[in-house]
């Protein structure tokens, strides 16, 4: 009798550890499925916040063409103007030295013009290449703290 209560002892123990050994397995897998979950919603926020970076780097990047465009734009017409009152400068001019001040003037004014038309160009060049580039700055430093962060888990 001893013998059964020995044999039927052990089988308890062993249920008892066959249950503590599913309910072991089953928190683990809770435990790693919602690690899971958490790094799958950083990474879906991370290619959120890039999504959102890079559509306010092109729109940035619009602004810079289109202000670019416009300067070049009034540029172009008041060159245009300026090329036209000259001309109509110098067939006006009652001598050939006079003619050659009016070019000498001229050409004078339109290069100190292109000169500062081009460091203007500069200038907008210049702030759409940070404008445009200010809202991705930060995307590689996000993207290694969420693999940091998966890792982690």
């Amino acid at each position: 009798m001893a013998a059964k209560a020995k044999s039927a002892g052990e089988k308890i123990s062993g249920v008892e550890d066959m249950e503590t050994a599913v309910q072991n397995t089953t928190e683990a897998f809770k435990n790693t499925f919602e690690k899971a979950v958490k790094s799958y919603d950083q990474f879906l926020t991370y290619g959120k916040e890039t999504v959102e970076a890079c559509a306010k780097s092109a729109s940035a990047a619009g602004k810079g063409a289109e202000t670019f465009n416009n300067e070049l734009y009034a540029f172009s017409k008041k060159s245009i103007e300026d090329s036209i009152t000259a001309a109509k400068a110098l067939m006006g001019a009652k001598s050939v030295h006079e003619a050659l001040e009016f070019q000498s003037d001229f050409a004078k004014t339109a290069f100190d013009g292109y000169i500062g038309q081009f460091s203007k160009f500069g200038e907008i060049f210049a702030n759409t290449a940070r404008d445009s580039l200010e809202p991705l700055q930060g995307r590689v430093q996000a993207w290694v703290e969420v693999v940091q962060s998966a890792r982690a888990a």
